[in-house]
């Protein structure tokens, strides 16, 4: 469960990111992502701290990476993350924006093939690029799609992201008691399930991620067990104009035990990182930190 922060400072981020993605709504849709990214970089998220948790990070997957490239990246990552933000919060111009985008990559004939056997499908991605843009596309293609998504630890913001999330074209399932039960429901009807299972776990397995112990859910790949669900990793990869932006559908993980589909998958995203670092939420504590509990 994800542990809901209230407070002043929760509450001044929520009224800086409202205020910030908000806004810059009036703008051109093709403005308002630099816009925000923009705003991210350099003002909410050194605000919020956001830097210091992407240097920590940095720190403990690329040691050897020289500081120079470091502030590259963290002014990157927060960039890509506003872009993101800016459109969710763009709705319909955002869903219009990808109507000419196409689902491709080597994984896309088995994505098919359960779409017309009606077999349960899972696809797994991370906080790269914009995953909801995978959704999106899919959505279009004609996929019964449904995401599962974990409330955020900002309680004032949740209340906007939820919106958003549960306002989106498909089905949303907040990981929740009731969320839970409606997205197996709707996987046992042989829907699409796009479920981002890169954040740490505690109550997970101890896999690992660039190298370094990570722990991981093992309940993503059980589950695609259980329902004998097609498991395959999407990854939407931002194009260099910003805007726009490359569905990949990656070959299927074979069912064998929890801990090997995940430690692929593990894998699978770190390729795509390393060869897209600013793509990816370097934001998140996926490994302990040394000073943390």
């Amino acid at each position: 469960m994800v542990q809901e922060k209230r407070g002043v400072g929760p509450y001044l981020t929520h009224v800086a990111l409202s205020a910030v993605l908000n806004l810059p709504r009036l703008l051109p849709y093709h403005w308002r992502l630099p816009a925000v990214g923009w705003l991210a970089a350099h003002v909410v998220g050194p605000i919020a701290g956001y830097d210091k948790r992407i240097r920590n990070n940095l720190a403990l997957a690329c040691p050897e990476m020289p500081t120079a490239d470091v502030e590259k990246l963290v002014s990157a990552v927060l960039t890509n993350a506003g872009r993101f933000l800016a459109e969710m919060w763009s709705g319909d111009a955002f869903f219009k924006r990808l109507e000419n985008t196409k689902l491709s990559g080597p994984g896309l004939a088995a994505l098919e093939q359960a779409k017309a056997d009606g077999r349960p499908t899972i696809v797994i991605s991370g906080h790269f690029g914009n995953y909801d843009a995978a959704r999106a596309v899919a959505l279009q293609a004609g996929y019964n799609t449904g995401a599962l998504y974990r409330p955020m630890s900002n309680a004032y913001f949740n209340e906007s992201y939820k919106a958003r999330m549960e306002g989106f074209e498909g089905k949303a399932f907040e990981q929740s008691r009731r969320g839970m039960a409606q997205m197996v429901k709707h996987l046992r009807k042989g829907g699409l399930l796009a479920i981002l299972p890169d954040q740490r776990e505690d109550q997970g397995a101890k896999l690992s991620f660039f190298g370094r112990p990570a722990m991981t859910t093992l309940a993503v790949a059980e589950m695609a067990l259980k329902y004998d669900a097609l498991f395959i990793p999407a990854f939407a990869i931002r194009q260099q104009n910003g805007l726009d932006f490359d569905i990949m559908i990656e070959e299927p993980i074979a069912h064998s035990d929890a801990e090997t589909m995940m430690q692929e998958f593990n894998d699978r995203l770190e390729a795509r990182v390393r060869a897209n670092m600013d793509q990816f939420l370097w934001i998140h504590n996926r490994w302990q930190l040394p000073d943390a509990r």
